[in-house]
């Protein structure tokens, strides 16, 4: 196998990460999936994919990162979550993933529930708080998958026409 080779491999290892880091709070999936894209780009000497794609898709991992933090700012400030509540929804991210699919859709809600509870002690207020924080972490992460199908549809076509 000669380097160029491990390097292709290298780069799908690092997207696919990516792509499950785009649901999976703690893999930073939309960067890891950049790096894998400029890795392949970089092996390939930069022959099907140049600077101007890749700074369209540098541009997009920028996005996310902004995409992320507004949605579940926005999410969480519509309905007046404490910084406990937001630490809660974190945590409870977290906290979620060793409990399969339903802990991490659960998770943040419980969490930010809880912390909210911790901030305040109103159960209303904190059920809103933590749906809320919540509907802000799942629009959030549906924009991030949208922007993973546009870089992934981007570096293929320029990779392949």
């Amino acid at each position: 196998m000669d380097l160029q080779s491990l390097y292709y491999m290298l780069a799908v290892v690092l997207v696919v990460l990516g792509v499950a880091g785009t649901v999976l709070p703690a893999i930073p999936g939309i960067p890891l999936i950049f790096a894998g894209m400029l890795l392949a780009a970089w092996a390939n000497g930069f022959e099907q994919v140049g600077p101007w794609i890749l700074l369209v898709l540098g541009v997009l991992t920028v996005l996310s990162a902004a995409i992320d933090l507004l949605a579940t700012a926005v999410g969480a400030k519509r309905v007046g979550a404490s910084r406990l509540a937001l630490a809660g929804a974190v945590a409870g991210t977290v906290a979620g993933l060793f409990f399969g699919l339903l802990g991490l859709l659960a998770g943040p809600f419980v969490g930010a529930l809880a912390g909210q509870l911790l901030h305040d002690r109103h159960l209303g207020r904190a059920t809103r708080v933590g749906l809320g924080t919540w509907l802000g972490m799942l629009v959030g992460t549906v924009l991030k998958i949208g922007v993973v199908f546009a870089m992934l549809g981007i570096f293929a076509a320029a990779w392949f026409f």
